[in-house]
C-alpha cells in the first residue's frame, strides 16, 4: 500500500508538471489548445471550455491537496481566462469554445460545459476561499436551472443555443447520439452540484442533488441488465444501444460522494448498494490484463482501452473494496494501476497516452492534450487514491 501511494504521488507530480511546462501559453493569458499524440504543439488550435474548466478544477484540487503556490497560480490563471474569454456577458453562461486568440468560436451553451465551470469555480473557492469564485459557481447553477432544467420530466437538456434556445444538434461530439438527455451530462452535473453543495447549502441545490441521485439509482440503470443506459429522449425513454464501462465505474464512486455530501444515513446506505451493483456490472468490461475496455456498442465490443476509463477504474474499484471489503475489488484497482504503468504512462514525454488498441498499439492519432484530453481524470485519480490509501493505512 505504501509503495502504491508513493508511485501515485510521483505520477501526480509528473502529470501536473507536464501541463505547467507544455500547455501554458507564455504569449497570452491562457493555455494552448492542443498537443497531438505525436507530441506536436498546435498553437492555433481552438480552446475548449471543458479543457479550461478541467485545468482550473485540477489545479484548484492540487493546491488544496499540496499547498503548492504554483498550482494556485495556474488555477487562478485558468479561472480568469474562462471569465475573460468564455463568459457571454449578453446572455449569461459560457461559450463552448474560443479560437487561439480567445475570441468566441462555438457559442452554444452545452450543459456539460456549464457543469464543469460550476465544478471548477466551486473547487477553486474550496481551495482558496476567494469569494469571486463562489459567486460565479452560484451564477452558473442558476443559469443551468433557469434554462436547462426540464421540470416536466425532471432532468437537464443536453444543449442550447447562445441565447438559450433549442438546438437541432445537441451532441457534445460526433461520436454521441443526438438525444435530449444523456447520462454523461447528468453525471458531471452530479459531481459539480456535489462540490457546490459543500460550500452553498441552498434548498434548491439540495433538491436537485437528491433528484440526480434518484435518476442514477432508479431511472438510468437498465432494469434488466443493470448497465447504465446512455441516451434518452425528453421523457427518459432510452435510445441507442451502448454500454460505457468507464462511465459505470466512474458513476459508482461519484454517487457515494454525492450521498456523503447530503449526509443522510439511509440515503448513503442505499447509494452504496447501487454503487456496488455498478462496480460489479462494469467488471464485464475488465480484460485479463487489468485494462477496462472502452465500450460495447450495438452488440460489438470496442476493443480500445482509453486513459480515462483506466483512471476511473483505479478509484472505482478501490472505492468498492472500501465499501464491501471484497478483495477482488482491491485486486482490480491494483491491476488497473499496473495496466496504466505498463501501457499508458509516457515515460519520455510525460502525461498519459490517449489509449491503446487490443494489440497494445498506441492510439497516437488521438491527442496527448486537447479539447477532451485534460489533466482531470488522471490527476484526480492520483489524489483520490493517495487520500484513500492514507485512510486505509491509518485505520
Amino acid at each position: 500500500m505504501q509503495q502504491f501511494k508513493d508511485e501515485l504521488s510521483r505520477e501526480l507530480d509528473n502529470i501536473l508538471s507536464f501541463w505547467i511546462k507544455n500547455m501554458v501559453d507564455e504569449d497570452s493569458d491562457g493555455f494552448h489548445g492542443r498537443i497531438t499524440g505525436k507530441g506536436f504543439l498546435d498553437k492555433k488550435a481552438p480552446r475548449g471550455l471543458v479543457l479550461n474548466a478541467r485545468i482550473c478544477r485540477t489545479f484548484s484540487a492540487a493546491y488544496s491537496f499540496s499547498g503548492n503556490e504554483l498550482y494556485r497560480s495556474i488555477a487562478e490563471r485558468s479561472l480568469q481566462y474562462i471569465i475573460t474569454h468564455f463568459y457571454d456577458a449578453e446572455h449569461g453562461g459560457f461559450y463552448w469554445s474560443v479560437d487561439a486568440e480567445g475570441k468566441p468560436l462555438e457559442t452554444k451553451k452545452q450543459t456539460y460545459g456549464q457543469a464543469f465551470c460550476c465544478y471548477a469555480f466551486s473547487d477553486f473557492y474550496r481551495a482558496t476561499g476567494k469569494d469571486e469564485a463562489r459567486e460565479w459557481a452560484i451564477h452558473v447553477f442558476h443559469w443551468i436551472e433557469q434554462y436547462s432544467f426540464d421540470d416536466k420530466s425532471p432532468g437537464y437538456i443536453e444543449g442550447l443555443s447562445r441565447d438559450w434556445k433549442s438546438l437541432d444538434d445537441l451532441r457534445l461530439s460526433d461520436k454521441d447520439e443526438n438525444e435530449v438527455k444523456t447520462t454523461n451530462t447528468h453525471l458531471h452535473l452530479l459531481e459539480a452540484y456535489t462540490s457546490l453543495y459543500l460550500i452553498h447549502k441552498d434548498p434548491l441545490l439540495e433538491k436537485r442533488l437528491r433528484s440526480l441521485l434518484y435518476l442514477f439509482d432508479e431511472v438510468i440503470p437498465d432494469p434488466v441488465t443493470g448497465h447504465l443506459r446512455l441516451f434518452f429522449d425528453e421523457e427518459w425513454r432510452a435510445k441507442g444501444n451502448m454500454i460505457s464501462y468507464g462511465h459505470e465505474i466512474e458513476t459508482s464512486w461519484l454517487m457515494v460522494e454525492a450521498a456523503a455530501a447530503l449526509g443522510e444515513q439511509n440515503l448513503k446506505q442505499r447509494i452504496k448498494k447501487r454503487s456496488l451493483d455498478l462496480a460489479r456490472i462494469s467488471q464485464e468490461g475488465m480484460d485479463s490484463d487489468g485494462g477496462l475496455w472502452h465500450e460495447y456498442k450495438n452488440g460489438i465490443l470496442v476493443r480500445e482501452k482509453h486513459w480515462w476509463n483506466q483512471a476511473e477504474a483505479l478509484i472505482g474499484y478501490f472505492n468498492a473494496w472500501q465499501i464491501s471489503g471484497e478483495e477482488n475489488f482491491h485486486r482490480q484497482s491494483r491491476l488497473a494501476w499496473n495496466f496504466i504503468k505498463k501501457y499508458l504512462l509516457d515515460h519520455d514525454g510525460g502525461e498519459w497516452h490517449w489509449g491503446v488498441k487490443d494489440s497494445y498499439e498506441l492510439m497516437s492519432d488521438h491527442d496527448k492534450a486537447g479539447f477532451w484530453k485534460c489533466p482531470y481524470h488522471n490527476s484526480r485519480a492520483c489524489m483520490e487514491m493517495i487520500r484513500r490509501i492514507e485512510d486505509s493505512l491509518n485505520c
